[in-house]
């Protein structure tokens, strides 16, 4: 259609007109019904210029129309030759004969990855599978040590001890001192008693060494804070001899008496029994008074043959497990599988007090408690961390299977971290 106008066209009427399109060396002429969309007056042509939208086409000059915009489109002119045969100038790989011929190497590629993919994806759920369903796996799992409870032995005001929980300490390290008053100042009365009789004695012996002595006067009190009901009394010197026999008497029981006090003073400074890491420990700062038998300190055995796994089964799985049977531990998220051996079952789980178990996971009803033993030695700083177990009945499959569900899972994990870790 020509596009210039010299009379101005009212937008939404519909003409008729014909499309002028060059094919090689020829014009091709395509009737078309259009209509008005817009209009402007080109002042350097003289002319309206008018903008048209196609409203009816015969279809074999649509086709026409469609195979000329392509080859164009495709970087070719169409001529009248190509659109009178049947290829289409784009798409020539259309007329081909097709016939059987061999998929490509890439797509054999693809085939096989991911008929390997299905096959492991496979392979895992029936594994997880096996484990969840045949294996038997504890109602409950941590890694445990022996727990020693540290308590007050007397009642007195605790000294600042400087330990929190986590801190290392070594065998014979005081741990607590606990400053009775009251049994100090008992004992400084017995020492006190101790020597004021050991005074009365020395004093008489020196009056009846003198032999010119026919009468001593006695000091009827043998202890310090009885001065004050004390009376004095004149005696002959075999009654004087009687009375620094009594004397004597009163002194041996009275250093009896501080050694008895000093031992029990020194009860009052605790000392640790191992090597053992602090789990939990009172604030001794601000000097707080505490009672006997408050708990003081939680501490952890550290031995690497001390460190074990322990696990509550439920009684009805018992039967299925024996000494020296295979376990698998999972540390955490299926990444680090190791195998253990069972060492003991108990049915009474306070039996041997052990840190790593929450109180309340102790109160369950009708499970037994199963030590592991690790076949590699678990840092301390495991106890108390979840872990989850399983029990093996056949070693070799069991192994080849957990190693393969190690390795799966490593797979995935290394796959996440590394997608996380590319830049988005």
């Amino acid at each position: 259609m020509n596009p210039g106008m010299e009379a101005p066209v009212d937008a939404g009427v519909i003409k008729r007109g014909s499309l002028l399109v060059a094919a090689g060396s020829a014009e091709l002429t395509i009737p078309v019904e259009a209509r008005c969309l817009r209009q402007h007056f080109d002042e350097s042509r003289g002319q309206y210029l008018v903008a048209f939208v196609i409203t009816r086409l015969d279809p074999a000059q649509r086709e026409l129309l469609r195979r000329v915009i392509r080859a164009y489109l495709a970087g070719r002119h169409a001529s009248v030759e190509e659109l009178i045969d049947a290829e289409d100038p784009q798409t020539p790989r259309r007329s081909m004969p097709e016939g059987a011929s061999m998929p490509a190497s890439g797509s054999l590629w693809r085939y096989s990855l991911l008929l390997l993919a299905s096959l492991a994806l496979l392979l895992v759920l029936a594994v997880t599978l096996y484990r969840n369903l045949l294996l038997v796996e504890p109602d409950f799992a941590a890694v445990t040590a022996p727990r020693v409870d540290i308590v007050a032995p007397g009642n007195g005001v605790l000294a600042d001890h400087g330990l929190t929980p986590g801190d290392r300490v070594e065998r014979d390290q005081l741990l607590v001192n606990i400053d009775n008053r009251e049994l100090r100042a008992e004992l400084a009365l017995a020492q006190a008693g101790e020597r004021f009789n050991q005074r009365l004695i020395d004093t008489l012996k020196t009056r009846l060494a003198d032999p010119d002595t026919q009468r001593v006067s006695l000091f009827n009190a043998t202890r310090p804070d009885d001065y004050r009901a004390t009376t004095f009394e004149t005696a002959d010197a075999g009654i004087a001899r009687e009375r620094v026999d009594q004397l004597e008497a009163s002194v041996d029981f009275e250093r009896a008496r501080v050694n008895a006090l000093e031992t029990r003073l020194s009860g009052h400074r605790l000392f640790s029994p191992c090597e053992c890491l602090v789990a939990w420990a009172v604030d001794g700062a601000g000097d707080v008074y505490v009672q006997q038998g408050d708990p003081l300190m939680t501490l952890t055995r550290t031995e690497p043959e001390a460190v074990l796994v322990e696990a509550l089964v439920h009684m009805e799985d018992i039967s299925r497990l024996e000494p020296h049977q295979l376990a698998f531990v999972d540390l955490g998220n299926g990444k680090e599988v190791i195998e253990a051996r069972v060492r003991s079952i108990a049915l009474d789980i306070e039996r041997q007090p052990r840190a790593g178990f929450p109180h309340w996971v102790r109160q369950q009803q009708n499970v037994a408690s199963v030590l592991l033993v690790p076949e590699r030695p678990l840092p301390p700083h495991l106890v108390g961390r979840p872990v989850e177990v399983r029990f093996s009945d056949a070693p070799a499959f069991d192994a080849v299977a957990e190693w393969f569900l190690s390795a799966f899972n490593g797979l995935i994990g290394r796959f996440v971290s590394t997608s996380e870790g590319e830049p988005s």
